[in-house]
């Protein structure tokens, strides 16, 4: 689990390869229903995943608009800067092409597409400066969050979307494999060293990008979000790495701990405890089953046994284009899981001041009962590395 970049890694953004156009036809036709169905006369998608969803194409995020204008009735046109418009890849009747030269003013183009508009969805990622400079060019419209319309079809990955999270997974379980086998040494390296390490592994084994590596050793493990720095690591420790990627546009994400010793007792005690909350959690994720009951079934074992208030986030987010998505493995998220859902389980305990452990996997909802992305050993290993 992890909400940023660990370890110095570049943020530049990376897409799988554009589909057949007729992918992408399909997925336009369904934003439509839901534009109708929820009273939306258009979809205005700037920076962010939706749009190489929709089109195949990765914004860079650059102060030049790029936008795609996509209304309920008529052609959908990718606005975008002259200068980048020969990074974009043709999508006959997915979307026309509309490059604006540095003179032009690209938030009253989008005035202009839209002024039959009165309601207009905007992405989540649309930087405000955007949306700011566009709205006096829509003074009779209302906005509303693009993704209650785009977002529920982007859970629902595809069969190819799952092989695609599936490949990346086995990627990252090949590195956690040579963790857990003493294959990467630890004992004398610093964090940040060991993290570097997992990041060139990463790309070594087909990732184009680095999303984090997340390297704990001892008191430190006991911050989920650490970041990697010059602690050195020690003998007789538990060391947590969280590490992930992305792979021809899909992402990996998983939780392992080593501890680098004899296994001390009371994280034996705990890691048997996490243990089991974890596959309760994959158990419990089946088709139908509210999101906030998958949640339930990881804390209630934990809860039992007497860590409840040191289990101190959600159970899980989902995955797919992005590192984090919908749906969220969250108390207070009714929305049941549909077959195609991806996203991850892990629990974690975290004393403050001692040790912290987490075990992650992703995983997917599918007709025939959960299936995990993620088979390297879920024990607590003792390593000699």
């Amino acid at each position: 689990m992890f909400d940023g970049l660990a370890g110095g890694w570049q943020t530049g953004e990376v897409s799988s390869a554009p589909l057949d156009t007729s992918v992408y036809l399909e997925r336009l036709a369904r934003v439509r229903a839901a534009m109708i169905e929820q009273d939306v006369d258009a979809v205005l998608l700037s920076v962010g995943h939706d749009l190489p969803y929709l089109t195949g194409y990765m914004a860079m995020p650059l102060e030049r608009l790029t936008m795609l204008v996509l209304p309920r009735d008529g052609d959908a046109t990718m606005l975008i800067p002259g200068l980048e418009a020969a990074r974009v890849e043709p999508q006959p009747g997915v979307f026309d092409l509309l490059p604006w030269t540095e003179t032009e003013d690209p938030s009253a183009i989008v005035g202009r597409l839209t002024s039959n508009a009165n309601r207009i969805a905007v992405g989540d990622q649309m930087w405000a400066r955007f949306l700011v400079e566009l709205l006096p060019h829509t003074p009779n419209a209302t906005f509303t969050r693009a993704v209650d319309v785009v977002g529920p079809l982007r859970m629902s990955k595809d069969q190819a979307e799952l092989d695609a999270l599936a490949a990346a997974g086995a990627a990252v379980d090949k590195i956690a494999g040579e963790l857990q086998r003493g294959e990467i040494p630890l004992v004398g390296r610093t964090e940040a060293e060991v993290s570097a390490h997992l990041g060139r592994r990463i790309i070594e084994e087909g990732h184009q990008k680095v999303n984090f590596a997340i390297v704990a050793a001892g008191d430190n493990a006991s911050s989920p979000h650490h970041h990697p720095g010059d602690r050195v690591i020690r003998r007789n420790e538990i060391v947590l790495t969280d590490f992930g990627g992305t792979m021809n546009g899909y992402c990996s994400d998983t939780t392992r701990c080593v501890f680098t010793g004899e296994i001390a007792a009371d994280v034996a005690e705990a890691y048997d405890v996490l243990f089991a909350s974890q596959a309760a959690g994959v158990a419990a994720a089946t088709v139908g089953t509210p999101c906030e009951e998958v949640d339930r079934a990881c804390r209630s074992v934990i809860d039992d046994a007497g860590y409840g208030e040191y289990f101190i986030h959600r159970t899980g987010h989902g995955i797919g284009l992005e590192a984090h998505e919908d749906p969220y493995i969250v108390e207070g998220n009714a929305r049941p899981l549909e077959a195609g859902h991806a996203f991850s389980i892990e629990p974690g305990i975290y004393i403050p001041g001692r040790w912290g452990m987490r075990l992650e996997d992703i995983a997917a909802s599918t007709a025939d009962g959960p299936v995990s992305f993620n088979n390297s050993d879920h024990h607590l290993i003792s390593v000699d590395a």
